[in-house]
């Protein structure tokens, strides 16, 4: 079975035992977190949520992802800026599935 959530303002596929990186998450390595956002689950589709389903999911580590290099430039006129920026991630594993 599977089900499409949304977190972080983004929309993920997910089974049981799936591990994946979202945004950040509150919580430590270890801790249980509860996802209520489930657009779809197994056949069901939700308007646009599913009324009482919920994917189980324990946090597998905090971290960051690879910097991304903004870099502008315009040309002859001496003008280059560049910025860094990573994002700060949640990698969680899929537990359990309640439709």
């Amino acid at each position: 079975m599977f089900a499409v959530i949304r977190t972080g303002g983004k929309q993920y596929k997910v089974a049981n035992g799936d591990v994946i990186a979202v945004e950040k998450l509150s919580g430590n390595a270890g801790d249980k977190v509860e996802i209520a956002d489930v657009l779809m689950a197994g056949q069901k589709i939700g308007n646009p949520l599913l009324s009482g389903a919920k994917v189980m999911a324990e946090i597998v580590r905090q971290f960051r992802d690879e910097k991304v290099v903004i870099f502008k430039k315009r040309r002859r006129h001496n003008y280059r800026r560049k910025k860094g920026h990573r994002q700060y991630l949640t990698e969680i594993k899929i537990t359990e599935i309640k439709a």
